[in-house]
């Protein structure tokens, strides 16, 4: 009831204030547990560890967050010099030491270096680099030879030098003198804390490929050789091999030089297959690199001709080629002529957008 005030006139109550104020949000605990997921594989994993100190309901979140495969904190690469344009080449190839660029923020990335082995790693190249260990072969052998593995751990800081195959490993070995060595590859590793894994180094022994397979527990190696392939026949030059493999869907994969199949070993059961890519790539010697899907990690290949880029994705369909569905195709001539210091000219650009392996070196 308003009172009156002298003088008649009646005095009205002021509104409260709490009334025209917005209603406070919403705690961070009444935020549903997908809805807090979602959020917290935004963030690095050095801030995801972060965010699971704060209660049991966040670091249940974060279990659920965690990536199902490692992340992926950067890669390994071998500086060089910048090559003069074409036609001329390089009179020298200078071998630098081996350096570490992080995908994410330079300072939420670990600093990850193979400085701690300088004296080992001197003359040595990296061929592979998967679960955490760098595998580096001496860069001027002989590829008939099976070499020295350098085997180093970043992160924990060890290193190991495993011995090439014993000479008896296969008895009456008629193929030394003429084997082929394509390369070298991490198979499996126990546990990141203990320097315990599997190697494998795939050869080619007369038309048959072969895989040695090397067992490292805490530094002891032993090594043991497997049958030659009788699936796979390699009816042309081992040197169009590259040497370098790409780990992606479970399997291990090297391309080979102006074909349109290449070469699978399952680490599972250690065995060779050729797996044939689409047909519009290969019958047209099209180059091209098989690799993951950054969302769902399906088997892919990607491929960039004339400045556009396909990529194809495995899938069982009556429209497939080779088992392979054409999911997209973009033109990139726009996009390239946007990149600073990319060439203008037709043949200096095909060689500077090349596609790398992409997935096989990561750390």
């Amino acid at each position: 009831m308003a009172r009156k005030r002298r003088g008649g006139r009646s005095a009205q109550t002021p509104a409260s204030s709490a009334a025209s104020r917005p209603p406070p949000p919403p705690p961070a605990e009444a935020a549903p547990v997908d809805a807090l997921v979602l959020i917290l594989r935004r963030l690095p994993p050095a801030d995801l560890l972060r965010a699971a100190l704060a209660c049991r309901r966040w670091r249940r979140a974060a279990s659920l967050a965690l990536p199902r495969a490692p992340p992926l904190l950067g890669y390994f690469f071998h500086p060089q010099d910048t090559p003069p344009p074409p036609p001329m080449e390089a009179d020298k190839r200078v071998l630098y030491p081996a350096a570490f660029a992080p995908l994410d923020d330079a300072s939420a990335s670990p600093r990850l270096s193979l400085a701690f082995a300088p004296d080992a790693a001197r003359g040595f190249a990296i061929q592979d680099v998967h679960l955490g260990l760098v595998l580096l072969l001496p860069s001027k052998l002989p590829e008939m030879l099976l070499p020295r593995i350098l085997v180093l751990d970043p992160a924990s800081r060890r290193r190991a030098l495993l011995p090439p195959p014993p000479r008896d490993a296969v008895p009456n070995d008629r193929w030394r003198r003429t084997r082929h060595v394509i390369g070298v590859a991490v198979l499996s590793r126990a546990h990141p804390s203990r320097l315990c894994f599997e190697a494998v180094c795939l050869a080619v022994d007369g038309d048959r490929p072969r895989a040695w397979v090397a067992s490292v527990r805490d530094g002891d190696c032993t090594w043991r050789a497997l049958p030659r392939s009788k699936e796979v026949k390699v009816d042309f030059d081992p040197v169009w091999f590259e040497k370098r493999c790409v780990h992606a869907g479970g399997k291990l994969y090297w391309h080979i030089c102006n074909s349109g199949r290449m070469l699978v070993l399952d680490p599972r059961t250690l065995e060779l297959s050729f797996l044939l890519a689409p047909a519009e790539l290969g019958d047209h010697f099209c180059k091209y690199r098989i690799g993951e899907t950054p969302e769902d990690g399906r088997l892919c290949i990607a491929s960039m001709e004339e400045q556009e880029l396909q990529l194809w994705v495995r899938g069982d369909a009556k429209w497939s080629d080779n088992g392979w569905l054409l999911e997209r195709k973009m033109r990139m001539r726009k996009v390239l002529d946007r990149v600073p210091g990319l060439p203008r000219d037709m043949k200096s650009r095909i060689i500077s957008t090349y596609l790398v392996p992409f997935g096989d070196l990561e750390a």
